[in-house]
Order: structure tokens, then C-alpha cells, then sequence
């Protein structure tokens, strides 16, 4: 019997391990969300959305070894930090954008519509035939030191002017909050 409690507990540990996980990811979504959809109008019928949501998330890459060179806390935690980046990654934002607006957050999502690929970014652009259009592209969220989180945050558009940054956010008392912006650039 003792055998069946530990292989059940063992279960239920990596379970509530890969279900924290997904919830920060949706915690961090929202929070992304509702900084960038901020100032966008509620969608309604006919209305031209300016700013789309990109499906997948964007895999971490060696531009994240520069922002850890830039910042004292990112370089006491690089090793943690870097056992996350991958530039392989193969996963959407499907489970933690339908837990966000599950039951709940129904005026940010008014905003927000459903998220895009790419190839459907470029055939709404080139329907309305407008360069006002952006895409907002989030990367996997990189957690360390128990408390904090790096994620990057481009915006794209078919014509220059594209952005993108880092954000530092902090856990306090379950609440993620933006701390700081890093490595941001314009073109």
C-alpha cells in the first residue's frame, strides 16, 4: 500500500507542478494583455482591429544573454535564466488565453478577439490594405528566483516601426506585477 500512496503523491506533484505552471502563464497573459489593449476600442461589427494577438508562443533566443548582461538581478540568476532558453519551442497560448477569458475578463476580450498566425496577420493587412495594423508577438514566459519572470514583447507590422522589449515582472503576495522594461528597441 505504501507503494500506491507514493506513486500517487508522486502523480499529484507533477501535476500541480505542470498546472502552476500553465496558471503563472495565464497570470503573465493577462497582465501582457491588459498593459497593450489598454487604449484599443471594444471590436464590434465592421470595426478594423488594429492590434491581433499572435497564437504561438515566440521561443526564447540569444538576444536574452544581452539583457541579462544589462541588469544586476538578471546576472545573479543567468544560470536559471538560461537553462530556459530554446530555440526549438513548438507551443501556443491556446490554454492559457481560454483560461484567461474563461468565465471571466469578458471586456478585455471584447479588445482582444481571437489571436492570429502570421499568414492570417498578412491576410487581414493586405484586405484592408493599411500599414495602421500591428501584431503583438509574446515569448514563453522565463520564471526564476522564485518570484520573478522574463518575457519579451514585439510588435510587428508589414511596414517599419516595428517595437519590442523585455518586461521584468515580480511576484507579491500572487500578484504579478510589471517592474520594468528592458532592452527596448524601435525600428
Amino acid at each position: 500500500m505504501k507503494f500506491d500512496f507514493k506513486l500517487i503523491a508522486a502523480f499529484l506533484f507533477c501535476f500541480q507542478i505542470g498546472f502552476s505552471q500553465e496558471n503563472q502563464d495565464a497570470a503573465i497573459l493577462k497582465i501582457l494583455l491588459s498593459k497593450y489593449y489598454q487604449n484599443e476600442k471594444v471590436i464590434v461589427k465592421n470595426r478594423l482591429q488594429l492590434l491581433s494577438f499572435y497564437c504561438s508562443k515566440a521561443p526564447n533566443n540569444e538576444e536574452t544573454f544581452e539583457v541579462i548582461n544589462k541588469s544586476s538581478l538578471l546576472k545573479q540568476n543567468s544560470a536559471e535564466i538560461k537553462k530556459q532558453i530554446n530555440n526549438q519551442l513548438q507551443e501556443d497560448w491556446s490554454k492559457e488565453y481560454n483560461s484567461v477569458f474563461n468565465n471571466q475578463n469578458q471586456y478585455l476580450k471584447s479588445k482582444v478577439n481571437a489571436c492570429l498566425s502570421l499568414d492570417e496577420f498578412h491576410k487581414v493587412s493586405i484586405r484592408f490594405n493599411d500599414n495602421n495594423q500591428r501584431l503583438m508577438i509574446v515569448s514563453k514566459p522565463m520564471y526564476f528566483a522564485k518570484k520573478y519572470c522574463l518575457v519579451k514583447v514585439a510588435f510587428y507590422r508589414n511596414i517599419e516601426h516595428n517595437y519590442g522589449c523585455y518586461l521584468l515582472i515580480e511576484n507579491s503576495n500572487n500578484v504579478w506585477i510589471i517592474k520594468e522594461l528592458l532592452n527596448e528597441w524601435e525600428t
